[in-house]
């Protein structure tokens, strides 16, 4: 297995791959990079990727009423 920060495989694949493959919206990859969340992407041997996210635990986030930060595992 291979971690790759989320950064450096949309530079090397693209949002709109990166998306597909995960399962998830373009803007959703654009939006975390933006925001300068921490996840990496993981690289499976059979060719299967996921990502997780990396936070504190406990998380003491602040929730906005828009759900504009909202807590979401990025997953497969």
């Amino acid at each position: 297995m291979q971690k790759v920060p989320l950064s450096d495989y949309v530079l090397a694949n693209g949002q709109s791959k990166t998306a597909a493959e995960l399962g998830m919206y373009q803007s959703a990859i654009s939006k975390a990079i933006k925001h300068g969340r921490k996840v990496n992407v993981l690289i499976h041997d059979n060719g299967e990727i996921e990502a997780e996210e990396i936070r504190p635990f406990p998380s003491s986030s602040k929730r906005s009423d828009s759900r504009k930060d909202t807590d979401v595992l990025i997953q497969q």
